[in-house]
C-alpha cells in the first residue's frame, strides 16, 4: 500500500462495492458487513477503503476507471445473457433496465 498514492480508486470487485450492495447483503441477512478497512483495486493496488469510490466522478486513477469500465460492460452482458435463458430469475424488462444503468455507468467511467 502507497502512503503517498494521491489517487481515488475503485474496487477490484466493482460490482460488489459501496453501500448498495452492502445494503442488499443486510436486508438479505438482517446484519450489515462492516467495510473492509484496506481493498484491492481494478489497477491491483491495496489502498485504504477511504481512497475508493463507485463514482465515476470521483475516481482519479485511470487504470481503475478502464477497469470499472470493462466490468460494467460485462455485467450488462450477464444480465441481458441471464434473462434469456429457460427459468430466468429476472424479466426481460428487468435486465434491459439493469443492463442499460451498468452501459450508463461504464460510459460514465470511461468519459
Amino acid at each position: 500500500m502507497s502512503e503517498t498514492d494521491p489517487h481515488i480508486h475503485v474496487e477490484q470487485k466493482v460490482m460488489r462495492a459501496g453501500a448498495a450492495f452492502r445494503n442488499l447483503i443486510a436486508s438479505s441477512l438482517g446484519r450489515a458487513p462492516d467495510a473492509p478497512s484496506v481493498v484491492v483495486t481494478g489497477c491491483g493496488l491495496e489502498v485504504p477503503y477511504a481512497m475508493t469510490s463507485p463514482r465515476p466522478e470521483s475516481v482519479t486513477c485511470l487504470a481503475c476507471r478502464e477497469h470499472a469500465h470493462r466490468e460494467h460492460l460485462r455485467y450488462a452482458e450477464q444480465v441481458e445473457r441471464l434473462s434469456r435463458m429457460p427459468g430466468a430469475p429476472v424479466t426481460g424488462d428487468q435486465a434491459a433496465k439493469a443492463a442499460r444503468w451498468a452501459r450508463d455507468l461504464a460510459k460514465r467511467f470511461s468519459g
